[in-house]
């Protein structure tokens, strides 16, 4: 028996920590909590948030910490806090609850499930007082207890219903369905047409980042040469470098605007979010030259490893919105204080940077720029950097927001991939040596039998790992295999792929499922098929298994991604912009492509060429004249001539002639 108290004190989330001392009897999410209710047959009252979350906040300090409203929770249900990054697998299933009630979803996520754990009420955010035309939470309670007492049988009816039809959204199969360039090509068209073509991003408010969406834009251009999907991105990505949304002092991107122009920020920073913008602005810096993106790249990157590196080598999830019970007080700054910090030079600031006080804010300015103030400041780049070095090392003097410090297995997949190719790209070993260290960090927190947690906080380890831990990882280990040509990451993607098999894999071999077959305690396993800020699962799956097939020229592992492509796109031909990751995924199954270069490492123009031309459809394989070709072979398993210097350009089983003059190479890479 559980004890009647709060249990959340010596949980491994800062998340759930922060609840550890709430006067709610808060159980996490575990086989003991659930057969609690079982055994006293109340119903679940599930609530799931994260650590940056601001409305999370607010309910924990209205409701959450008030002796009254926990003295009502305590006696009426089982209370169970679920830190969702944690937990993506629990919140994504009663997430999906919430919206099939017609409801819309969010965080902090407020559910009732009958005993069993299947939902048959549910919500958001909950005012301890009515308002916001919301009822108030006691008041949400105590309807929750009547309608359960009185009307049991029908609850538990509708109930079993909902989670059968969550159970078949989530994680059924289906037929192969038909990859296709023309799926790609209408899902591209139809979000260039939700594009906000003066301010970028999608119209409307609020704006987010949405990688998925702009890498599909972005696969369409490489493709097909569409100026317009190209320039969405690049358009995009400067409306966002320039906002509010991006911290001008310190680097680093907030999760979202609240408005449609970039400005007002909901200033959590998420790790995923950031890791994606070095990506994605890594290939936009390349295919533009435009001195903005670089500067962002080794802005954010320098905040990610002075702000978020943990001791052990790996990356924190986020920074919290708030500090001193305030949204953005740390990161925004008035005239007169940048005044006391920069004095006579602080007209000098203003040339490059504008700061603004909207309707509806009620905090101290944003600093912001206008375009052509962006464009000027990465113009000169050393003098605005000392100015804003000025007023960070002032802004370190502020309480700082709160930061969690568990360290995701996937989101530090997708962090390394960033940094290895942002290295590449830029000339930057210290930053390929930093992902390398997160990398041998993560494979360090492994089970004796080579089985990866999903979160680490100090030495506590959440196991096991869900199928995008092992995803990221395996693209994780090709991009450190790109950028150093060590082929024992190789040998770790391929663990990886052992353990993704071994333990996700459904019965007839035609996908995964996203929590492993032991995991005791999920009411059903889901496919994780639906991107959320990240691409899904499944599509991480799909494309490490297609990057790992063409770097080691598996002919087995090749088709076996084909399928799992295949039954990925028959399960989602109805719900493709929710799924766009899947469809870039199955783009990339269609046209792998892969560049051998043979070269002399002490003259790297032929490799030089290859790294500053990244392309997500690629893997690079380097190899020396006179040296071993294993890793390098071509399609049909052929070898290249490791006698001369050369550089092999590969889509399928087709080949280019081989290239040694440098611009020939740079003009293949570049075509479209």
């Amino acid at each position: 028996m559980l004890l009647q108290e709060n249990l959340l004190r010596d949980e491994g989330s800062p998340y759930l920590r922060q609840h550890g001392d709430n006067p709610v009897h808060w159980r996490p999410w575990s086989p003991a909590a659930l057969a609690e209710a079982v055994r006293l047959d109340r119903p679940i009252l599930l609530s799931v948030g994260y650590a940056a979350c601001h409305w999370c906040h607010v309910m924990a300090h209205e409701s959450f910490e008030n002796a009254e409203v926990a003295e009502v929770m305590n006696r009426l249900f089982v209370n169970i806090k679920v830190d969702r990054e944690e937990r993506p697998d629990i919140d994504q299933i009663y997430m999906a609850a919430l919206a099939s009630m017609g409801e819309q979803g969010g965080w902090p996520l407020t559910m009732f499930l009958t005993p069993d754990a299947r939902p048959f009420w549910g919500g958001t955010y909950f005012p301890r007082e009515a308002r916001y035309g919301r009822p108030g939470f006691i008041q949400v309670l105590n309807a929750v207890d009547a309608a359960w007492r009185g009307k049991r049988a029908s609850i538990l009816q509708s109930a079993g219903e909902l989670a059968e039809h969550v159970s078949k959204r989530l994680g059924g199969s289906s037929a192969p369905g038909q990859i296709s360039i023309e799926t790609a090509r209408t899902l591209a068209s139809g979000i260039y047409d939700m594009i906000d073509r003066d301010l970028g991003g999608l119209r409307g408010a609020p704006k987010f980042p949405n990688a998925p969406f702009m890498q599909t834009l972005w696969l369409s251009w490489l493709r097909s040469d569409n100026q317009h999907h190209r320039d969405a991105v690049t358009d995009s990505l400067q409306h966002m470098l320039a906002g509010g949304i991006y911290d001008h002092v310190g680097g680093g991107l907030a999760r979202y605007s609240t408005d449609a122009q970039w400005l007002v920020p909901h200033f959590e920073k998420m790790l995923y979010d950031n890791a994606q913008l070095i990506r994605q602005a890594n290939w936009a810096y390349a295919a533009t030259g435009n001195q903005l993106f670089r500067v962002r790249i080794e802005d954010t990157i320098t905040w990610l490893l002075r702000e978020m590196l943990l001791p052990g080598g790996t990356f924190a999830s986020s920074l919290d919105a708030d500090s001193e019970g305030e949204e953005g007080l740390f990161y925004t700054w008035t005239a007169s204080s940048i005044q006391a910090v920069l004095g006579d030079d602080s007209a000098i600031f203003f040339k490059y940077f504008t700061i603004t006080k909207p309707d509806g804010w009620e905090g101290d300015p944003i600093i912001h720029q206008t375009a052509a103030q962006a464009q000027e400041s990465a113009g000169d780049r050393e003098l605005v950097s000392g100015l804003t070095r000025r007023l960070l090392a002032a802004r370190e003097k502020r309480i700082r927001p709160g930061r969690d410090d568990k360290a995701l297995t996937d989101w530090n997949g997708l962090a390394i991939v960033a940094l290895a190719e942002a290295g590449r790209s830029l000339d930057r070993n210290d930053w390929v040596a930093a992902a390398a260290a997160a990398f041998d960090a993560i494979c360090a927190s492994a089970s004796p039998e080579g089985r990866l947690p999903h979160s680490s906080l100090g030495e506590k380890r959440l196991y096991p790992a869900l199928s995008s831990d092992y995803a990221a990882m395996i693209n994780a280990a090709i991009s450190l295999f790109e950028a150093t040509r060590d082929a024992s990451y190789l040998d770790h993607g391929a663990h990886f792929l052992q353990m993704l098999e071994s333990w996700h894999a459904d019965a007839g071999n035609t996908g995964h499922y996203l929590t492993a077959s032991d995991s005791a305690d999920v009411p059903m396993r889901i496919r994780g098929d639906i991107d959320e800020a990240i691409p899904s699962a499944t599509s991480q799956i799909i494309e490490a298994m297609v990057r790992l097939a063409n770097t080691t020229g598996d002919l087995a592992l090749q088709q076996r991604a084909w399928t799992i492509a295949e039954h990925a796109a028959g399960r989602i031909q109805s719900q493709q912009y929710g799924q766009a990751g899947i469809v870039n995924a199955c783009v990339l199954a269609l046209q792998p492509s892969k560049l051998i270069v043979v070269e002399d490492p002490a003259k790297p123009s032929l490799v030089s060429v290859a790294n500053r031309n990244p392309d997500p459809r690629r893997v690079d394989i380097f190899a020396t004249l006179a040296g071993d070709t294993e890793h390098a072979r071509l399609p049909g398993d052929a070898l290249p001539d490791t006698k001369k210097a050369g550089a092999y350009l590969c889509t399928g089983l087709i080949c280019l002639p081989v290239v040694s003059d440098p611009a020939k190479l740079e003009e293949a890479l570049r075509r479209r």
